[in-house]
């Protein structure tokens, strides 16, 4: 019995993470059209038909656009925060009450063999929050859409098997970018996302002998370049002692194609 996922799609167009154990399957945010969903399950070569529930992070667009439509087709439980649900009900569409599952912050919840963790984040919205996903002794992390990566973070997520990892911007890309100033005094906020070398930096942190793969997540497509992200990060946590390539990977995710599933 193992813990499986892929990242169907990260990026400030659309986020989406499955995760599968033998008896439980999980989305985690679908923030893409229900169309282009269906083709990453069929990218990944499973049926959306056999998912048991779809978990919310936060009421973004990037995270909900599709959560609406793909629960009444594939009658789905969706699990949210209560600051959460007031701030996206109204854009779901009509969603039974047999539908609606609170899930709040710092909460454990276990559906079958998976047990799941949910922590706080900085971000500009009701009440963010990500995952940490625990079956028999391996950890996986998801963590996206964070304006600074506080001591009480490191502390739920450190010594996971695996990281999903937001690295979303390059700070001189940013800066001398097309962005009108609020947007990027957004972004750089302590409520905004969370950059390359910051990434680096607080995984420098939590990274542990157990840890062999980390996915660089939700990249900016105006602000930031797959290969810039992954030198910055491998750079910075070299500087910081720790054996890249060696001892752990660097993955990217892509905004419209999923990573492998793998298990964790």
């Amino acid at each position: 019995m193992t813990l499986r996922f892929s990242v169907l799609a990260s990026g400030s167009t659309g986020n989406a993470m499955y995760v599968e154990t033998e008896n439980q399957r999980l989305l985690v945010d679908a923030g893409l059209s229900g169309k282009k969903l269906e083709e990453l399950f069929q990218k990944i070569n499973r049926n959306p038909k056999e998912l048991d529930g779809i978990l919310v992070t936060h009421e973004h667009s990037d995270h909900i656009k599709g959560v609406g439509i793909f629960a009444r087709k594939h009658h789905l439980p969706i699990y949210a925060n209560t600051k959460t649900w007031n701030a996206m009900e109204g854009h779901l569409g009509v969603i039974t009450n047999e539908q609606k599952f609170h899930f709040e912050v710092g909460e454990v919840k276990s559906f079958a063999d998976l047990e799941v963790e949910s922590f706080g984040v900085s971000h500009d919205a009701a009440e963010p929050m990500f995952y940490v996903f625990h079956h028999q002794g391996r950890k996986l992390t998801l963590a996206t859409d964070m304006g600074y990566v506080s001591e009480r973070i490191k502390g739920t997520i450190c010594g996971s098997n695996m990281f999903v990892f937001e690295s979303n911007h390059d700070i001189n890309m940013l800066q001398m970018g097309r962005y009108p100033w609020s947007i990027k005094r957004r972004i750089l906020s302590d409520v905004g996302h969370v950059s390359n070398e910051d990434a680096a930096m607080a995984l420098s942190d939590v990274i542990t002998d157990a840890t062999s793969r980390i996915y660089l997540a939700h990249l900016s497509l105006d602000n930031n370049m797959k290969d810039l992200a992954r030198l910055t990060v491998e750079q910075v946590l070299k500087e910081q002692d720790h054996a890249v390539n060696d001892q752990f990977d660097l993955y990217d995710t892509d905004p419209v194609e999923p990573t492998a599933l793998t298990v964790v």
